[in-house]
């Protein structure tokens, strides 16, 4: 299945946000972002008829989730849609597996709980995954360079404070004190995604 266009229409979002009644608004809505939903619900290797449902569930969704939405040009709306997408992937899987269902009806209880306690954890860990890349894009556009070279290479790279402040020609105490922000901004905005997604 080819994707439409994946270019972000600020236009359309605007449209579905500020009149939620229009029908023209969502069928485009559903054309253009409905293809890479269900998609991404079958590279987890979701069955058809189980990603059809989470499609319709995330469209659903969305419908009272953009009424609130501000665009944020600095961020990824496609990358977003595809955090909702999982995080309702997850949910989907755990009341599956609750149920003791699969696609087809009942199935053997033990292989199913196995598969979809597999599927909701992998899940889970992708959701987690992508929330923090996306909230450490938000937070690397909004802090100055060495702030934030100064948070990756302490934080992520592993490198000693001194080593960090040699480098970027910083004090040792610049060095953590960058670090300490930069991973509180992280927090705040991955906080702030989890109460948007709730």
């Amino acid at each position: 299945m080819t994707l439409p266009n994946p270019s972000t229409t600020v236009s359309l979002l605007r449209r579905v946000r500020q009149t939620p009644g229009d029908r023209g608004a969502w069928t485009e809505f559903a054309r253009r972002y409905g293809p890479a939903i269900y998609q991404w619900c079958r590279q987890r290797g979701v069955q058809e008829a189980d990603a059809d449902d989470v499609t319709q569930t995330v469209l659903l969704k969305l419908v009272e989730r953009m009424k609130e939405f501000q665009y944020d040009p600095g961020g990824s709306f496609r990358a977003w849609l595809k955090t909702v997408t999982i995080h309702a992937l997850g949910k989907f899987a755990l009341s599956q597996q609750k149920a003791g269902l699969g696609s087809g009806g009942e199935t053997d209880l033990l292989a199913s709980v196995e598969a979809r306690t597999d599927l909701a954890a992998k899940l889970e860990q992708e959701y987690d995954r992508e929330l923090m890349d996306l909230a450490m894009v938000r937070v690397e556009q909004r802090v100055q360079p060495h702030t934030w070279e100064a948070f990756r290479l302490l934080a992520i790279e592993g490198l000693s404070g001194v080593d960090v402040a040699a480098r970027l020609n910083m004090r040792v105490a610049t060095v953590y004190v960058a670090r300490s922000k930069v991973q509180k901004m992280i927090q705040e905005e991955l906080r702030a995604m989890d109460e948007g997604a709730a």
